[in-house]
């Protein structure tokens, strides 16, 4: 994992001179590109900012630390489902923290744009530390070995070594995914509650056209990148993820709640 984070955290290509300049002819070698072309995005109400406002954004920009941002050194593009309803996909694009060897945060936003809308959160852990939890908590994980070994989650602009060394160590670990925007169906506000999202763990089961799409703009090949994969080896999936193959799953509802505590 180290690998990945020195060659796409900005602090530690300023620190690491050799690390840049190994990557530059690598990502040139493999012609992997860093961004993709923009999606059309629905704007959100309120209209465009005014000039005020981006004076005082960009005021603000320059002026204020921003440690949990600059700390993200990952970038992940890939698919989710809603946890009971497999028929209902978004495309997600995670920025990752690591935050130790066995444990990753990542917000998750519809595209990898300026205005693009943050429309959730994942928590992915190790092999070992899954195993650590009880097993209603599991229910609320995915694994990611089919994510990895199809070749539908990527690393944009990673060359491929580094993406592989990724990937290699990603196979093995499980995420928790609650998506708090439902921007299939409300796209001009976050209505409602987060919904627990899973991952993909076989064939046919993502939308192709969506999938072809997000090629498309990346000017990728998930196939190209199951064949780069195909020697990772697959892990035996601990018991207790993907609970949703089952037939039943966990989802939030909202209730009505007496409220305590409301003389203090």
């Amino acid at each position: 994992m180290s690998f990945l984070h020195n060659l796409t955290c900005r602090r530690c290509f300023g620190r690491a001179v050799a690390t840049t300049l190994v990557a530059a002819p690598l990502m040139a070698i493999a012609g992997r590109k860093a961004g993709a072309a923009d999606k059309k995005l629905a704007p959100v109400p309120g209209g465009p900012t005014s000039l005020r406002s981006d004076v005082l954004d960009t005021a603000a920009s320059a002026l204020q630390a921003r440690k949990p941002i600059d700390a993200m050194s990952e970038y992940l593009n890939g698919f989710h489902f809603y946890a009971d309803d497999l028929g209902r996909q978004v495309e997600a694009n995670h920025f990752c923290t690591h935050l130790g060897e066995g444990f990753h945060q990542c917000v998750i936003y519809e595209a990898n744009q300026k205005n693009a809308r943050l429309i959730g959160v994942e928590y992915i852990v190790s092999e070992a530390i899954f195993r650590t939890l009880p097993e209603e908590e599991k229910k609320l994980w995915h694994s990611h070995h089919y994510e990895v070994k199809s070749g539908m989650l990527v690393a944009p602009g990673v060359p491929d070594m580094g993406e592989h060394a990724f990937m290699a160590d990603l196979v093995t670990t499980y995420g928790k995914t609650w998506h708090t925007w439902q921007i299939d169906r409300d796209h001009d506000l976050p209505l409602g509650i987060p919904q627990l999202m899973m991952g993909f763990t076989r064939d046919g089961q993502v939308s192709q056209s969506s999938l072809d799409d997000r090629d498309r703009r990346f000017d990728i090949s998930t196939l190209s990148e199951k064949k780069n994969r195909a020697d990772i080896p697959t892990p035996q999936i601990v018991p207790g993820a993907n609970a949703w193959q089952g037939g039943t799953t966990p989802q939030l509802q909202l209730v009505e709640m007496p409220v305590r505590n409301l003389t203090l």
